[in-house]
């Protein structure tokens, strides 16, 4: 199981994080208050094993400032939160080396979810980023042709629950591991990745392409 750990501020956390068995760790550049500076997400990046998807969030911040600051600071991947459309993430899904489109279960843009030329799609609960949980029946309308990252409210006591039901390619958590906004807290984020990696199934059809290869995206 493929576990992301979002709103990540420092690079204790983000150490911790990929200790604790983080496949990715999220930096969210779009107003919150999680929000950190390129300058210091270049500086923890670096700190990172190589293996790690790193991930800049943007929502609705242009594509030429999306593109800029994933390829100027060494991220691995774009994940876009806001109203982007289907030919701006295209265009930047062409320069980075992966993307992630967020999207609200339920949203008519599921349908259409090729369009938006993502390498992974991240369902989030239908207030995206709130970090509440909805009904994970919804989640039935995503489409399987793709990796799909559950979000929405998950935390160390629901996400097990929340895979056997949905069954995603992976998970991405924020909230629901923290102390306090921006910090997160070492117990919840041990419980949390050992109650991701406890569930196993063999019959998820989210598509077969690797969406990661660090092999392929190494910077030197």
């Amino acid at each position: 199981m493929f576990v992301k750990i979002c709103g990540i501020t420092s690079q204790e956390d983000a150490l911790l994080a990929t200790a604790l068995g983080a496949d990715a760790v999220g930096f969210i550049f779009a107003p919150s208050e999680r929000q950190v500076a390129a300058q210091a997400v270049r500086d923890i990046v670096r700190q990172l094993p190589p293996e790690v998807m790193t991930v800049g969030v943007f929502r609705d911040q242009g594509r030429d400032k999306v593109v800029q600051t994933v390829n100027g600071i060494g991220l691995r991947a774009a994940q876009l939160h806001g109203n982007e459309s289907p030919d701006a993430c295209r265009w930047i899904a062409d320069r980075v080396p992966v993307t992630i489109r967020a999207l609200p279960a339920g949203s008519p843009d599921l349908r259409r979810i090729d369009d938006f030329g993502a390498d992974l799609l991240l369902l989030d609960s239908p207030t995206p980023g709130s970090g509440t949980v909805f009904d994970w029946s919804l989640a039935e309308g995503a489409p399987s042709n793709r990796p799909m990252l559950l979000a929405g409210g998950l935390d160390p006591d629901n996400v097990a629950g929340a895979i056997e039901r949905v069954r995603p390619f992976g998970v991405d958590v924020a909230s629901g591991v923290e102390a306090s906004p921006g910090r997160k807290d070492p117990r919840l984020l041990r419980a949390f990745l050992e109650a991701a990696h406890s569930v196993t199934f063999e019959d998820y059809e989210g598509g077969g392409r690797r969406p990661f290869d660090w092999e392929e995206h190494r910077w030197d």
